[in-house]
């Protein structure tokens, strides 16, 4: 599958992203470039890769704070019997173990997928200070298709969103995975 990546950056529809009141200074996004973003982007890949051979569907994260890897995970509704596993759900639970606290200040996310309203409460929660995801998803994405969570300045937190990174190789394993779902039908 990773042989597959054609090397490009498509599709951000902001650079450099948004820079919400939180935060004050350019140091926050010295770790954000095509090239950084990229990179993390295929990692959550592997995650997601990991999950479509477990036979979920197929969506990775990666969690990193100044270009260190935090963790990461890939959706496991069905093996854990949990509608909360998705994969930013278990990489946010993960990473707030390995740094000892549950807000994760300073972080980035990279998720294969345009999260869904309960992983964009949990991110809000969590304040993770930026978003980078692959594929939209227009039936549930609550960063830019379906809702636009992450603009609501109501809320006592911002995030800054950058999408469209690997877009296609994102894509692609999703339509991938359900393609092959209906050939082999309901299991």
């Amino acid at each position: 599958m990773m042989a597959e990546f054609d090397g490009k950056v498509t599709g951000n529809r902001e650079w450099p992203p948004f820079r919400p009141k939180a935060l004050k200074t350019a140091e926050h996004f010295m770790e954000a470039s095509p090239e950084t973003d990229e990179k993390w982007m295929r990692i959550a890949l592997v995650e997601a890769e990991r999950a479509r051979k477990a036979g979920e569907v197929p969506v990775g994260a990666v969690i990193v704070r100044e270009g260190e890897f935090l963790a990461g995970g890939g959706n496991s509704q069905i093996s854990l019997n949990d509608p909360c596993a998705h994969a930013e759900i278990l990489a946010i639970r993960a990473a707030a173990a390995a740094v000892g606290n549950y807000r994760l200040a300073g972080t980035t996310l990279y998720v294969t997928l345009e999260p869904c309203i309960m992983c964009a409460g949990a991110i809000l929660h969590a304040r993770i200070e930026r978003l980078v995801f692959g594929a939209a998803d227009p039936k549930g994405g609550a960063a830019v298709s379906l809702y636009r969570l992450f603009e609501d300045r109501r809320l006592n937190h911002a995030v800054a969103v950058t999408e469209g990174v690997l877009r296609e190789v994102c894509a692609e394993i999703l339509s991938g995975f359900f393609r092959e779902k209906r050939l082999i039908g309901p299991s």
